[in-house]
C-alpha cells in the first residue's frame, strides 16, 4: 500500500476502502485529532503500516501471526532496509495494534518482542592528519580567528566533546602542567593532555578575551557580545573554516574529536588509554577506533607490500 499517506482523515473513498484500509485510516485520525501528531508523522506511520497491510494481502489483520511479522521483516531485510529503518517500521507496527486492541477489540499484537536485525555499526568519519593540519592552519586574522584557532585546536588536541569545549573556562587549562580539566557526561569530571599547539593558540586567546567578554563571564570562549559561544555557533565556525581550507567532508565538531581518537590509537595502540581521555564509561563505545585503525593499517598493508593487491601486467 504505497499510497497510505494519502488515505489519511478524509472520509473520501471510505466506501471502497478494505477493513485494514479503514483500520489505518481510523488510526491516523487518531494521530492527529487526538495525539496531535504532525501531519509528516502521520504520513511516515501511514506509509510503514501501509507496508504490513501490503505485506498482509488478502490476510485479515486480526488473523495474523508472530511468525507472519517474522517473515514480513525477513523480507524487508532481504529488500536492503537496514536494522534502523526496520526497528522504525515494528515500532509503527506495534503501536498501530496497540490502537487496534484498545479501540477495535483486536486481541493480539503480533509484533511485541520481534527485535530488527541489528544494523553494522557506522565507523565515524576521520580527518586524515592532513586534512587536520590545512584546517587547523585555516582562518581569518583578528581576535575572533585567534578564538576559533584556540576552540579547534583544543578541539583535536584533546579529544573534547562539543558541550565539554563550550563549559570550560580559563583556568580549566593548566598550562604549565599542560593539562585541561573538562566535565564530561554525568558530570563526572577527567584530565586530559593538551598539545603545545592548543597550548599556544589558547594562551594567543585569552588577552582578546579579556577585552571582548563581559564582567563575570566564566567561559573560556565568549562570542562578540562577551557571552558564552553556544554549541551551535562553534558548529557554524567550524564549518565555515573547513569550506576555507578546501574540505569536501562535511566538517562538525566530533569530527574532531573522532580525528583525534583514531590518530592516538593509531600512533599508540593503547585502547585503554583512548578510552580514559575520551572519558567512554565503556571501552566498548571506544573499541570503534580500532576499526578504524585497521583500516588504515590495510591501506599501509596494501600500498607497502611486496604481494599485497597488487595489479596484474
Amino acid at each position: 500500500m504505497t499510497d497510505a499517506a494519502s488515505a489519511t482523515v478524509s472520509t473520501k473513498g471510505a466506501q471502497s476502502r478494505s477493513p485494514a484500509q479503514q483500520h489505518l485510516a481510523d488510526f491516523l485520525a487518531h494521530l492527529i485529532h487526538e495525539r496531535r501528531l504532525a501531519a509528516n508523522t502521520a504520513g511516515n506511520y501511514a506509509r510503514d503500516i501501509g507496508t504490513l497491510i501490503e505485506f498482509a494481502g488478502a490476510s485479515a489483520l486480526d488473523t495474523l501471526q508472530v511468525h507472519q511479522i517474522r517473515r514480513y521483516v525477513a523480507q524487508l531485510h532481504a529488500r536492503g532496509l537496514d536494522g534502523r529503518s526496520i526497528a522504525r517500521m515494528l515500532s509503527a507496527w506495534r503501536g498501530f495494534y496497540r490502537y487496534l486492541a484498545r479501540d477495535r477489540g483486536f486481541n493480539a499484537n503480533p509484533c511485541v518482542g520481534i527485535r530488527a536485525p541489528k544494523s553494522a555499526k557506522r565507523l565515524p568519519h576521520a580527518l586524515s592528519p592532513d586534512e587536520t593540519s590545512r584546517l587547523m592552519n585555516t582562518g581569518d586574522e583578528g581576535n575572533l580567528a585567534l578564538r576559533d584557532k584556540a576552540m579547534f585546536e583544543l578541539f583535536y588536541s584533546s579529544g573534547l566533546r562539543l558541550a565539554e569545549l563550550t563549559g570550560l573556562a580559563p583556568g580549566d587549562i593548566d598550562h604549565a602542567d599542560g593539562t585541561v580539566r573538562v566535565t564530561g557526561k554525568g558530570g563526572k569530571t577527567r584530565v586530559v593532555p593538551v598539545g603545545r599547539y592548543a597550548l599556544a593558540a589558547v594562551k594567543a586567546w585569552l588577552a582578546p578575551r579579556s577585552e571582548i567578554s563581559r564582567r563575570g563571564e566564566t567561559a573560556l570562549f565568549v562570542n562578540r557580545n562577551g557571552g558564552r559561544l553556544g554549541p551551535r555557533a562553534v558548529q557554524l565556525r567550524l564549518k565555515q573554516w573547513a569550506l576555507k581550507s578546501g574540505l569536501h567532508a562535511a566538517v562538525h565538531p566530533h569530527m574532531l574529536r573522532h580525528s583525534f581518537a583514531s590518530h592516538v590509537l593509531q600512533s599508540s595502540g593503547d585502547l585503554r588509554a583512548v578510552q580514559e581521555m575520551l572519558g567512554h564509561a565503556s571501552i566498548s563505545t571506544t573499541q570503534v577506533y580500532t576499526q578504524l585503525d585497521f583500516q588504515h593499517l590495510a591501506k599501509v598493508y596494501d600500498a607497502a607490500h611486496p604481494r599485497a593487491r597488487r595489479k596484474h601486467r
